[in-house]
């Protein structure tokens, strides 16, 4: 049976070598998404392909409509939806430039539009991730990490150190800024969710100095390549 996968990746140039299309047309009861996704086929798999960020990479994360960029996946009948984010490293142990999915997250965000459902309705979300889609995405490569605890912070500028430290005494290993609410706006939506992290800099007063943004934004570029290539193995064994 084929599958449909939703991604959404960052503000770095992300080169998919599949055939594309244009998907179909956007549903807007819950306003304008980031962008309208493109369809790459892997043989029976059909990947669909939003940037968070818009088409320039304009929309800061605070100010992301997650609500319109989750429907639109479930709008196209995606079974599944990976989040490509880059993060800092809270723990010290984990290497810029490596791939991580993590199994837990602390969302520090506020004031984001975080649900489909203002009536009172609780979510069951102990376990933000599903774990199967984690195992499947890590088999492909022995060099990822997986597990570890995702903190979201709300953006844009980057954090202090007294706020990593704090982040790191809550047990968190890394920290970003656009985990959430997508995680919990897929559970919603009953849409199976991870995150696939690249790590581009030790987070504020990890590895001392102040944060280089030129290499943070080189290594991203960088490191792109690896979201590709594992989202593109991932689709063509589905």
């Amino acid at each position: 049976m084929a599958m449909k996968v939703g991604v959404f990746v960052g503000s770095a140039p992300m080169s998919f070598t599949a055939e594309s299309a244009p998907s179909s047309p956007v549903d807007l009861r819950w306003g304008e998404p980031s962008e309208a996704t493109r369809r790459y086929t892997y043989g029976a798999t059909e990947c669909y392909v939003m940037r968070r960020h818009g088409e320039q990479g304009q929309v800061a994360p605070h100010a992301i409509n997650y609500r319109a960029n989750l429907w639109q996946m479930k709008v196209l009948g995606v079974d599944a939806v990976i989040g490509s984010h880059t993060v800092g490293s809270v723990d010290p142990k984990l290497q810029v430039g490596g791939l991580v999915i993590p199994e837990q997250l602390i969302d520090y965000t506020w004031g984001r539009e975080s649900t489909f459902d203002d009536t009172r309705r609780h979510v069951e979300f102990s376990e933000p991730y599903d774990s199967v889609l984690g195992k499947s995405l890590a088999s492909l490569d022995e060099s990822i990490v997986h597990g570890g605890v995702y903190g979201c912070t709300q953006g844009p500028r980057l954090e202090t150190a007294a706020e990593i430290s704090r982040m790191a005494n809550d047990g968190c290993t890394l920290v970003g800024m656009t985990g959430m609410p997508e995680a919990s706006l897929a559970r919603e939506l009953a849409l199976p969710f991870v995150s696939l992290c690249l790590v581009v800099n030790p987070g504020a007063g990890i590895a001392g100095g102040t944060i280089d943004m030129s290499a943070l934004r080189e290594l991203s570029v960088r490191g792109a390549r690896k979201f590709v290539d594992l989202i593109e193995r991932f689709c063509l064994v589905q």
